[in-house]
């Protein structure tokens, strides 16, 4: 077991029953299938409500760094908290000697000592709820989570889970804004109507407009006098890549290359199947990613399947992040024993690329060496890892693949 990477820990009066609920989403989520792939110990999800010593005392402290845990426990390396600020809160900390307040007091001051490892990311289901109290004084500092109102097609579950992800990813990696690579064709429709596809890219782009996530949109973002070439290839391996897959994008010289860079550089990539007549032969370097049907109404598109897009872009990116730790933690219990911490279930290529880079770096096994890849959940399939292995075989090696997920190496004993 590698030391823990990320703790959520929803915070709530126990008499805030909208907490309770909120909360009950964030376990749901971040327990999902999303974040399972993963290593064990990866996510964690606790919750802070009832009194630690009494009915009307504060919960238990929750295990940060710079202060006393039990012998052989370890903080996590990042540490989100989530207070849900309902009235019941903002009464309990009022109170001349409660221990809410000095609860609260505490996880705000050590955020300020260890930031780099602290994140507080508050929720306030009821704006009007807490207005003129210490509670929002104490927390005024510190940009909230779903501080909108879901728009349409989204719902309030969709906007929290998302805004909280981007922010742990964004605090966890290089604090940047999360960027979206919206790739994509300008084909459209004679009949220019709303379910035209680049009504849908106009929709897509207006909807992210709208949340705290920034895109790159090559129409938009290429200034002139810039090397578009060099431009669109930075971004596409950098940014996370939202593919908006229409009749002829598949065909589309830029959509495939961006599709290519993207994979190779491990960033997250999801695809938006928005097919209307079909597609006559597709492309191999499009398949192996996460997808979200887009589906067409009388007038239009359905706005629920982009923000279910965007939501499943935003947890392939913190899932990616999560991953890289592991794969920095894990040296003193895997030593080298894994050639390659693929941050997606390989294909043929990522191989080739990995294989390419490992020549050049001197790094590639001696013939007739196996070579264990280790990749997130779920697993490849018998027939595909077989071509991956002849493939493989073929390199002038004669390299054998131990192709496995996290599952089977804790099957394995490690």
């Amino acid at each position: 077991m590698l030391p823990p990477i990320l703790e959520i820990y929803a915070l709530w009066h126990p008499r805030d029953e909208k907490g309770r609920k909120i909360a009950e989403e964030f376990i749901e989520h971040f327990r999902g299938n999303p974040y399972t792939g993963l290593l064990g110990g990866a996510v964690e999800v606790f919750i802070r409500s009832e009194g630690w010593r009494g009915k009307n005392d504060a919960p238990r402290p929750i295990p940060f760094p710079g202060t006393s845990l039990p012998a052989g426990i370890e903080p996590a390396r990042f540490i989100a908290v989530v207070p849900i600020m309902g009235m019941e809160m903002a009464h309990a900390i009022h109170l001349p000697r409660g221990s809410w307040k000095a609860y609260l007091e505490e996880i705000i001051r050590l955020h300020g000592e260890f930031p780099e490892h602290i994140g507080i990311f508050p929720h306030l289901p009821d704006p009007s709820a807490i207005e003129h109290t210490i509670l929002a004084k104490l927390l005024r500092n510190y940009q909230r989570i779903a501080g909108s109102t879901p728009r349409k097609g989204e719902t309030g579950k969709m906007l929290r889970c998302r805004d909280l992800a981007q922010g742990i990813a964004q605090h966890l990696f290089d604090k940047k804004r999360l960027t979206v690579f919206i790739s994509h064709t300008r084909q459209s429709h004679s009949s220019g109507d709303k379910g035209d596809p680049l009504a849908l890219t106009s929709m897509v782009r207006q909807i992210i407009a709208d949340t705290h996530l920034s895109h790159f949109f090559d129409a938009a973002d290429l200034q002139p006098g810039d090397d578009w070439d060099k431009e669109l290839r930075a971004k596409a391996a950098t940014s996370a890549l939202l593919a908006i897959r229409t009749d002829l994008y598949s065909g589309r010289k830029w959509g495939q290359r961006e599709l290519l860079i993207a994979k190779r550089a491990g960033m997250p990539v999801v695809m938006m199947d928005a097919l209307n007549a079909g597609e006559e032969r597709g492309s191999f370097l499009m398949d192996h990613v996460p997808r979200i049907p887009v589906r067409r109404k009388k007038r239009g598109w359905r706005k629920e399947d982009v923000y279910r897009a965007l939501g499943l872009l935003v947890d392939e990116s913190l899932k990616r992040i999560l991953w890289r730790y592991q794969q920095e933690l894990s040296y003193t219990k895997f030593g080298s024993n894994i050639a390659w911490w693929a941050p997606h279930a390989p294909e043929p290529l990522t191989l080739v690329q990995w294989l390419e880079d490992a020549w050049e770096a001197g790094v590639l096994p001696a013939k007739g060496s196996d070579i264990r890849i280790l990749h997130p959940e779920p697993p490849l399939g018998e027939d595909e890892k077989l071509v991956l292995a002849q493939m493989a075989s073929l390199c002038g090696k004669e390299l054998k693949l131990d192709i496995m997920t996290p599952r089977l190496l804790a099957a394995r004993g490690g």
